[in-house]
């Protein structure tokens, strides 16, 4: 009887949530064309790859799914994942403002960001206990305002790295699923079974908005889909990190790499070698410099732009297979990381020079 009603309840929440997502294709899918509103219609602005306008209500497809799951969760179960609520809410909304048009200065925008950063981790006791450094261990654990300063800092570099891949069809989207089905796994595995399911749940939603968004992009995210998506995965790593103390932390930095390190990376070019400003959007990314390489290929304009996801999401989840399969080993996991830091580098040589 459990099991019947277990499965009865995705049936449901599936149902629901596409549904959600078809309502909105379906409502937007009829104004685009005479409407400004949620309509992404800048076609000369560095990260914009399409001709056509298109409707940026993937993250509201995404909000109002996860609110469904969330009231499932507290009604039947008496769960409130209170931390995902909070911190997907104010994100949420922060990047809505900009689907929205509300132009809104990309320093204010950081200095907001991490406003919302300390005031939501402070209130929800929300920490990292080890990083697998023995002397960032020791400050974490000495000096609350240190481990305010990494976990705020670490949660800066996720979201703005799911806002920055974001902007190929299913590039932003299939990342975000390897990542939480991996964490899903782990989770099922080793008997965390309330997280497991919300998890799942997080899945089927973005494989709803997959429907909508890959090939073909019919929606995008829009930036509250990408801040929203950047958040769950990053209080999902931490979440998961915590109530899994055998795994390497190095782990989940390698799950996390392309995200931080994709920003991380931008910052120092544009800083360094550059000397702009490493908050100004340029073409110089390295998901941008292989849709070039592809489209000058092909001359095919869609199929570049979803060629991009296939292409450095499958790179991404063959290199993670040994990790995965060396997860508690943490010396591993910790030399191991220095592979992606050379993929990464050399790809971008390589794919530059073309």
């Amino acid at each position: 009887m459990e099991n019947i009603n277990f499965y009865n309840s995705i049936s449901i929440l599936s149902i629901l949530v596409f549904g959600t997502f078809f309502y909105i294709f379906f409502l937007f899918s009829s104004k685009k064309k005479n409407s400004s509103f949620l309509i992404d219609n800048q076609f000369n602005k560095p990260q914009a790859f399409h001709k056509t306008p298109i409707a940026t209500v993937g993250g509201v497809g995404i909000f109002l799914s996860l609110l469904i799951v969330h009231y499932y969760f507290f009604l039947l179960k008496d769960i409130l994942f209170f931390k995902y609520l909070t911190f997907g809410l104010l994100f949420f909304l922060l990047g809505f403002a900009d689907d929205l048009k509300i132009n809104i200065n990309p320093k204010i925008r950081l200095i907001l960001m991490i406003i919302f950063l300390i005031i939501l981790i402070i209130n929800n006791n929300f920490y990292i206990e080890k990083t697998g450094i023995e002397i960032l261990d020791v400050w974490i654990k000495k000096s609350d305002f240190f481990s305010l300063i990494f976990v705020s800092i670490s949660f800066l570099f996720i979201i703005n790295g799911a806002n920055l891949i974001d902007g190929y069809n299913g590039l932003l989207g299939i990342h975000a699923l390897a990542i939480l089905t991996n964490l899903f796994l782990i989770n099922y595995l080793n008997g965390n079974s309330d997280l497991a399911l919300f998890l799942l749940f997080n899945i089927f939603i973005i494989i709803n908005f997959l429907v909508f968004n890959f090939p073909k992009g019919k929606i995008f995210l829009g930036d509250s889909g990408a801040y929203l998506l950047g958040a769950i995965i990053a209080i999902s790593i931490i979440k998961t990190s915590i109530v899994n103390n055998s795994i390497s932390p190095f782990y989940f930095c390698i799950l996390l790499f392309y995200l931080f390190f994709e920003v991380f990376f931008s910052f120092l070019r544009k800083l360094l070698k550059e000397k702009t400003s490493p908050i100004r959007p340029d073409t110089k990314h390295l998901h941008m410099l292989l849709y070039k390489v592809l489209y000058k290929k092909n001359n095919n304009l869609l199929k570049s732009n979803y060629s991009v996801s296939i292409v450095i999401n499958l790179i991404y989840v063959i290199l993670t297979i040994p990790a995965i399969l060396m997860k508690d080993n943490g010396m591993f996991c910790k030399y191991y990381s220095l592979v992606f830091f050379i993929v990464y580098l050399f790809s971008y040589k390589i794919i530059r020079d073309k």
